[in-house]
């Protein structure tokens, strides 16, 4: 069973972003994503130093597909994360829920009012007959972004997305290209959801040093932390996939009672009273 959750004091908005942002100066660390509330409260109660929203687990906890929450839903969840748990947050805000720089802009300045350590946008309209934007446009939404960080006066780290091999478009040198240009328009931290071999990463990393790289590790590639630490990758990520593990045991199991009138999928499950115990002291801490 994970240990404390919260310590008698909790830690301020600032001092989560200050610590989220020292994070990035040094080694590699994984930011695993919960999708709600109790989710969120377990992986900090297993030690994890940092946590990030999922889009699609969100959404599909909701019965929505993965980009179809409205942004008003989805600064709602963030607040509600950011609130629930002692380290710093990091925000999946999708596209920024505008195509244009200074819609972006003021989106990114009610997403950093949530109280999130850290936030992340994408250089695709999540639309499939448009792929990605336009290479200046989505250069001019960093730098329309990263002015509004710098307005806000926050010690936000700020994740640039170059979306290329989750869109249908995997080509590494445009990945590059745009991520390096991200870099210089602001960007702290650069992310190429989608990359998958050790030339890839290296390359990624290679392109955009010093600036940190996360890496998507949302499939079974074959690399522990420490090979991913090793190519030089100073954040991981997973995605959905711990929302989707969840998911998958429940129409596993679901459709196993609904089909064969079995209940194998209960057995060695976490008891009722393993989860009133765990959260009952959560809640005690958390109020302490």
């Amino acid at each position: 069973m994970p240990g404390d959750i919260m310590s008698s004091t909790r830690p301020s908005t600032a001092a989560k972003r200050k610590t989220f942002r020292r994070l990035h100066e040094t080694g590699c660390f994984v930011i695993p994503n919960p999708w709600n509330v109790g989710s969120a409260r377990y992986l900090q109660g297993l030690g994890f130093k940092a946590l990030a929203t999922t889009s699609s687990g969100a959404a599909h906890a909701q019965g929505l597909p993965d980009g179809a929450q409205s942004r008003d839903d989805v600064l709602a969840h963030f607040a509600e994360l950011a609130a629930a748990i002692d380290v710093p947050l990091n925000a999946d805000f999708e596209n920024g829920f505008a195509d244009d720089p200074q819609h972006v802009a003021g989106n990114v300045m009610r997403c950093i009012a949530t109280g999130v350590a850290g936030l992340s946008i994408e250089d695709s309209p999540n639309n499939a007959a448009t792929p990605l934007y336009d290479f200046d446009l989505s250069v001019a939404r960093v730098e329309a972004a990263r002015a509004a960080i710098d307005q806000t006066g926050g010690d936000i780290v700020f994740t640039a997305r170059a979306e290329n091999f989750i869109r249908g478009v995997p080509d590494l040198d445009d990945v590059i290209r745009r991520l390096k240009a991200y870099a210089a328009a602001g960007a702290d931290c650069l992310y190429a959801p989608g990359i998958k071999t050790r030339e890839q990463i290296e390359a990624v990393v290679e392109a955009v040093a010093p600036k940190p790289v996360n890496f998507l590790n949302s499939g079974a590639f074959g690399f522990t932390v420490e090979d991913i630490a090793a190519m030089g990758v100073r954040r991981i990520s997973v995605g959905g996939s711990l929302a989707r593990v969840a998911m998958n045991a429940f129409i596993r199991t679901a459709t196993e009672i609904a089909r064969d009138g079995r209940f194998d999928g209960f057995a060695g499950l976490i008891t009722n009273a393993e989860l009133n115990k765990f959260f009952g002291e959560d809640r005690r801490k958390a109020s302490s």
